[in-house]
């Protein structure tokens, strides 16, 4: 039995847990340094004490900046084999924590065996799984049903769980004076809407919180407080709804926190370029320095089947800002279900915003595979140059799919290769081109 429920009451009482020198060492820092974050609430080491796969992760301050991919099935897609497929795909590229957003028939199965394999930390939103969990109508569920689902999750061994207690009635009331475009795009988010309009009853899992958090404190579940009134399109961002769920989820965050419940908070889906900087700096001053987790944001809302592009732009900009976690957003957003293909390319397109933000921020040895891919092309090694790349098995195929004559250049310069040319001058050597034999 160990001494402590969860990694922020270890960090309080001054014990440095096996998580956190699994994260301290991946982050190049001193484990009392962690453990002092921890603490304080700034950094969240997601592990639930039943993921007995888990290669631990830390999440927020002065840490790598962390991805995570969305999965699972709906009513119209329900091949469990393909959503596997993309978990490998998912764990192959390095992603941190996987998100099951199963919303069809009975997804503990799957979830189990997700748990059961991934070293990366795996989340869910509970109010997804209500009516399939459950085996009721919206409007017949309850209060106590909820709870049921989230603490079915935590037995499962899910790591953080996205719940959306702060779309309570003060920022309803605000939502409706200030009238959207796009109204309510959170899924969770329009569930609870609805049935506390069907119900007239608040929002369960804020009238409930101590509940949710002595369930989640048992398990050692980091929650991850929704932004049920997240910005569905760029006309929407930082208004009065947002706003005023924040001021929310900043009070909700003190509580979990005094419960000893690690936490994370969700920010904004839609949002112009200009907005992003004052957001992360307002969610971290509300919200005490929580880590923040962002989707996206995307910054046009023009752009279906490259949305991967629009949230890369906007994930990098809010991470060198200050956001801790970004979600993937594929280039099959607000069209389908993402296939393998689709998963691949949101989870790249995250990494590089992801990467570019750490070496923005001057995290510790982020810029380590850079000098490495410098130094290779440098010495115009291809094979060391695709050991490095993000993507080695892409990079290559494009490399010889038009294959050079001279094998130390690629074909778009041949040998008029900036760096060929460089290094055969600083050599000592004559370049030539038409008489080169």
């Amino acid at each position: 039995m160990r001494e402590y429920a969860t990694q922020m009451e270890a960090a309080k009482k001054g014990i440095i847990t096996p998580e956190m020198k699994t994260v301290a060492e991946k982050e190049y820092m001193e484990p009392e340094k962690l453990r002092e974050l921890v603490a304080k609430g700034v950094v969240a080491i997601p592990a639930n004490v039943r993921h007995t796969s888990l290669s631990a992760e830390g999440i927020g301050s002065g840490l790598r900046t962390k991805i995570n991919v969305n999965l699972g099935i709906s009513g119209d897609c329900k091949n469990y084999d393909v959503e596997m497929q993309k978990v490998d795909m998912a764990i192959k590229f390095g992603a941190e924590a996987i998100m099951d957003l199963s919303n069809y028939g009975k997804t503990n199965t799957f979830r189990r065996e997700l748990v059961a394999k991934s070293p990366a930390m795996i989340g869910t939103v509970p109010m997804y799984d209500a009516i399939g969990y459950l085996e009721k109508d919206l409007l017949e569920i309850t209060a106590e049903d909820f709870l049921r689902v989230v603490r079915a999750h935590a037995e499962e061994g899910v790591d953080f769980m996205t719940i959306h207690a702060g779309i309570n009635r003060r920022a309803v009331e605000a939502f409706r004076r200030d009238p959207r475009k796009m109204n309510i795009v959170s899924r969770g988010g329009s569930l609870l809407f609805a049935w506390m309009m069907m119900t007239g009853n608040e929002n369960p899992f804020y009238e409930h919180y101590d509940e949710v958090l002595d369930i989640l404190r048992e398990y050692d579940v980091t929650i991850s407080l929704g932004d049920a009134l997240r910005p569905g399109c760029i006309d929407d961002s930082t208004d009065a709804g947002q706003i005023s769920e924040l001021i929310e989820l900043g009070a909700l965050t003190e509580r979990a926190w005094a419960k000893d419940v690690q936490v994370m908070v969700e920010g904004p889906g839609h949002m112009a370029m200009n907005e992003i900087a004052a957001n992360m700096q307002l969610q971290k001053r509300i919200c005490h320095g929580a880590p923040f987790y962002v989707l996206g944001p995307l910054v046009t809302d023009i752009a279906p089947g490259y949305d991967h592009i629009t949230s890369a732009i906007g994930g990098a900009i809010a991470a060198a800002s200050g956001a801790d976690f970004l979600c993937y957003v594929t280039p099959a957003e607000h069209l389908r279900l993402p296939d393998l293909n689709d998963v691949k390319e949101g989870i790249i397109a995250s990494r590089i915003a992801a990467h570019a933000a750490d070496i923005a921020k001057g995290v510790p040895h982020a810029t380590d595979r850079d000098n490495a891919m410098a130094e290779a092309r440098h010495k115009m090694d291809w094979e060391e140059m695709f050991k490095v790349a993000l993507d080695p098995e892409k990079a290559r195929d494009y490399f010889e799919s038009t294959p050079p004559a001279d094998r130390h250049t690629c074909s778009m310069c041949g040998k008029m290769c900036a760096v060929r040319t460089t290094n055969m001058i600083l050599e000592g050597k004559e370049v030539k081109f038409c008489s080169e034999k």
